[in-house]
């Protein structure tokens, strides 16, 4: 198919702002619904846990975390990831669309430049979200100190530097563009195939969104393990350097800790946070470009009408 699709690409009218509020908003549900299930994850990969945890499975580790910490428990760190959720996801999707329109020349099928396209906007989203995944992160972990996001941002910026909210940002960068390639590679090919007509479908978009997280989770496991070590910097594994820098650094400590396993802790739960998330996060970007699609779509209906009108009307008058 080589023709240009005037809802997959937009109103020609539309503007980065327009991306980057469908975008904001989708990633603020995304993060929000399913936090708790992003929690339980992290603890699942912390090399040393809660000495009285049940991690056998997600809902093993959901409801200790529930029984000995309490509920609430599980959305600690969650107002910092909201606040950065909305301004990442705004330039993530705005710098997508940007880019996807330019590679591919607004035609469907081309896959390699939805796949760059993702890569790139990738490095805007990182940039915004690897320090608040850094607070986040150290709020989950299992007896933290840090009462509020404030506290522990604050904390870190004076025991470690500013360092500390980007050192797990090459890793991050590692792993995203790989999981954002294929994440958007599988959307759009799931759409090509569920989807020809790229005509609004829910259920087509909470489908394909689902199965790319799911994929591109699992192929990317092992660097989000490293990611978690990196960013929380478990002070039990810190056993050849004050801090665990880098990724090599952390690929051996985690392989020293718990061998090629440990690479894969959390996958369940992780698979379970990035079909929801993803599902929901394209639901309502593509819900809010059919909005802003249909909207658009009566406004330029509207001149044709009234033009047509008023030349009937001249039309009976001479008569």
């Amino acid at each position: 198919m080589d023709y240009e699709d005037p809802y997959e690409s937009l109103p020609p009218t539309s503007t980065p702002t327009t991306h980057m509020l469908a975008g904001s908003a989708a990633g603020v549900l995304e993060h929000s619904v399913m936090y708790p299930v992003d929690c339980v994850k992290t603890r699942m990969q912390s090399l040393v846990p809660d000495p009285k945890a049940d991690y056998r499975s997600v809902l093993d580790a959901f409801n200790t975390i529930i029984r000995h910490e309490g509920m609430l428990r599980t959305m600690k760190g969650a107002p910092i990831v909201v606040l950065g959720a909305g301004p990442a996801h705004a330039f993530y999707f705005a710098c997508y669309e940007f880019l996807k329109k330019n590679l591919s020349g607004g035609k469907q099928g081309n896959h390699l430049a939805h796949g760059l396209a993702g890569s790139v906007a990738t490095l805007l989203h990182d940039s915004v979200m690897v320090p608040v995944d850094v607070v986040k992160q150290r709020m989950q972990m299992f007896n933290s100190p840090y009462t509020t996001c404030r506290m522990c941002a604050r904390t870190i910026l004076k025991q470690e530097g500013m360092f500390a909210f980007y050192r797990s940002y090459t890793t991050q960068l590692t792993m995203n563009i790989p999981f954002q390639s294929v994440h958007f590679m599988t959307y759009e090919f799931m759409q090509d195939w569920l989807n020809q007509g790229r005509n609004y479908n829910p259920v087509t978009h909470v489908v394909s969104g689902g199965a790319a997280g799911a994929v591109a989770a699992t192929v990317t496991m092992p660097l989000d393990v490293c990611k978690t070590l990196l960013n929380t910097q478990e002070r039990c594994t810190r056993t050849h350097a004050s801090y665990i820098n880098g990724m090599v650094s952390a690929f051996r400590t985690v392989y020293e800790f718990q061998g090629v396993r440990g690479f894969f802790k959390g996958l369940t739960a992780r698979v379970i946070f990035q079909m929801p998330a993803t599902a929901i996060s394209w639901s309502v970007y593509e819900g809010f470009k059919y909005i802003i699609t249909k909207k658009q779509s009566v406004e330029d209906a509207l001149p044709k009408r009234l033009s047509i009108g008023s030349a009937a009307s001249a039309s009976s008058h001479t008569k």
